[in-house]
């Protein structure tokens, strides 16, 4: 799992690679708390398109980013989730959640 990201006028996009899941979901949330952390965005686009797989743990990080953003009056958005996020997201409830953009 990869992550890349962009800071463009105080919005912070993050695009994810590969696939979420217990072995790497701890690494990708200690970055993206810190890239929150030290810029405290207007708003977090969490880019979704490109993950393959996505367990529980992949769930966690994503809630977990969406209420730390909220902590720092940052706009939560989920951007483009892959069809694997969106049956994992929609089995959850969580796409009634989250504020989901697909381009």
């Amino acid at each position: 799992m990869n992550f890349l990201y962009d800071l463009k006028d105080n919005n912070l996009e993050v695009k994810l690679r590969g696939e979420i899941d217990h072995h790497n979901a701890k690494q990708v949330r200690e970055g993206i708390d810190e890239l929150i952390e030290n810029n405290a965005p207007k708003k977090l686009y969490l880019d979704l398109s490109e993950i393959t797989f996505c367990d529980s743990s992949g769930l966690g990080l994503v809630m977990g980013r969406m209420k730390k953003a909220t902590l720092f009056g940052t706009a939560f958005i989920i951007r483009n989730p892959s069809p694997a996020v969106s049956r994992i997201l929609n089995i959850a409830g969580m796409d009634k959640l989250l504020k989901i953009e697909r381009e």
